[in-house]
């Protein structure tokens, strides 16, 4: 037994190791400055926040020890009845749990409270793993992709119905790592598609081109809509010539259209836009018929998913998000100047960071944070205290400490023979990626507020140890190849 733990810790990635320490250090210290107030001395005392996640980071060392001395058999063994024990403890938390700022996601233990959302992740990427490293598994045959959707919106759906729309979207983050084994690219090119789709419909919903009755985010999504379906079918089929033919005459039309709708009589360029686009639908068709080849199906459901996708998008918006959800949207596009509701969060956070210079105010000495101007600031705005007391110098170097764990996790992933192993990694990957850049996004004005914590910095038990157990288990499992290589 000792020397099964004396090869573990040779085996283990020191180098992950000291960047996760680096980060729970500089996290400790963000919470320091976050929660201080002017004549506290004593950081270590449980009654303060510095004090309590403190403690949370003695126990995660701890669990991250218990984790490397678990023999790495064990994930793979266990990781659908992990899955379902976690499944099953989201569906608890729906019931039993109480209301916490209008969210049903945290469970009470005494002095304690935990969130299974943030455990839900590490027992998802398991799951995963194992499904996906299953012999002759492809992300081409329908029954294998059907598996692995049930097994990310299982728990994404219990998480929306614990009012948790911002822990639950992390799910989506999956995509990079089914993309790396195998998801075709149509499915990556849909999912920007869509974003860019509803985020320019939107932003130019109340804008017409000249007197005509032609909205400009209709105009605007319709010529992505022609631009993508033809580059799908020169990449697809290697028909470049054709193609280009088709851009060219959509631009042709196009621009007739809007010079007659401009100068002589007004009327809808859109509907123009949609004949070319049914046009495009049924060449397609017809060479489908034809040729009875799969793909030609793929370049017919594309434009007329995304047609149908851009005219619900106002349906969606009105009728399906929150209203919070609504004003949020609205202040992050610039449709809604609202900074002393929606938008005060992300203004009192840009000018903490603002504030902050290039080299900051100093460790304790940020004004902003100290008189409690940022709601939230030691937990989903914890970076605008990092930018503030550090400044530029200081942000940088955190955003470099993330970026150089998430590349070391990507080279860890790719040299790991086994599957399990790999998609595991990438998984924990897909999800740091995702928390880091919405995070941080969301405190500069870049994306939506929608509350998830940052990686080893936010306050707060559950966050700190999910990540930790994402994170050791997955150190493992790069230990047990070490360990077989030796």
């Amino acid at each position: 037994m000792v020397t099964r733990n004396v090869n573990i810790m040779r085996s283990i990635d020191w180098i992950t190791v000291l960047l996760y320490l680096l980060l729970v250090a500089c996290g400790w210290l963000s919470i320091c400055g976050a929660s201080y107030d002017y004549g506290q001395t004593d950081f270590f005392s449980f009654s303060s926040r510095s004090g309590k996640q403190l403690m949370w980071i003695c126990c995660s060392g701890l669990l991250g020890f218990v984790l490397l001395m678990l023999d790495s058999k064990f994930y793979k063994t266990f990781a659908y009845l992990i899955y379902m024990a976690m499944i099953l403890l989201l569906m608890v938390t729906i019931v039993i749990a109480t209301d916490v700022k209008g969210s049903r996601s945290w469970l009470h233990l005494g002095p304690v409270s935990l969130q299974p959302a943030e455990f839900a992740k590490f027992a998802t990427a398991l799951a995963l793993a194992k499904f996906i490293s299953r012999y002759n598994f492809s992300m081409k045959k329908l029954k294998d992709v059907l598996g692995v959707s049930f097994l990310i919106f299982l728990p994404l759906g219990l998480i929306i119905l614990q009012r948790e729309t911002g822990s639950a979207l992390v799910y989506f983050a999956f995509i990079v790592m089914l993309y790396r084994e195998g998801m075709p690219g149509i499915i990556l090119l849909s999912g920007v598609c869509a974003v860019l789709y509803f985020v320019l419909s939107l932003r130019f919903s109340e804008v017409f081109i000249g007197e005509t009755p032609t909205v400009m985010g209709q105009y605007i999504v319709m010529l992505l809509i022609q631009f993508f379906t033809s580059i799908m079918y020169g990449n697809y089929f290697k028909q470049w010539r054709v193609a280009r033919m088709q851009l060219i005459i959509s631009a042709l039309c196009i621009a007739l259209a809007t010079w007659i709708s401009l100068v002589y009589f007004p009327f809808n360029i859109v509907w123009v836009q949609l004949a070319l686009v049914a046009l495009f639908v049924v060449y397609a068709l017809y060479q489908f018929l034809l040729k009875r080849y799969s793909r030609y199906l793929i370049i017919t459901l594309f434009p007329l998913l995304s047609v149908g996708f851009l005219f619900s998008t106002n349906y969606v918006f009105n009728n399906i998000l929150e209203a919070h959800q609504q004003v949020r949207i609205k202040v992050l596009l610039g449709l809604k100047q609202d900074l002393s509701g929606a938008g005060y969060n992300v203004n009192q956070s840009k000018i903490a960071i603002g504030s902050g210079g290039f080299i900051g105010k100093g460790f304790l000495n940020g004004t902003q944070t100290k008189l409690k101007y940022v709601p939230e600031q030691d937990t989903d705005f914890i970076f605008c205290t990092v930018g503030e007391e550090q400044g530029f110098l200081g942000s940088s170097f955190v955003l470099l400490l993330f970026l150089t764990l998430i590349l070391r996790l990507i080279y860890l992933s790719e040299r790991q023979h086994d599957t399990f192993c790999r998609v595991y990694g990438y998984a924990l990957v897909s999800i740091l990626l995702f928390h880091v850049f919405i995070n941080i996004g969301m405190v500069l004005g870049l994306t939506p507020v929608i509350g998830i914590p940052l990686p080893f910095f936010s306050y707060g038990g559950s966050s700190l140890w999910g990540f930790c157990i994402l994170l050791f288990i997955f150190l493992r499992l790069d230990a047990a190849r070490s360990e077989r290589l030796r």
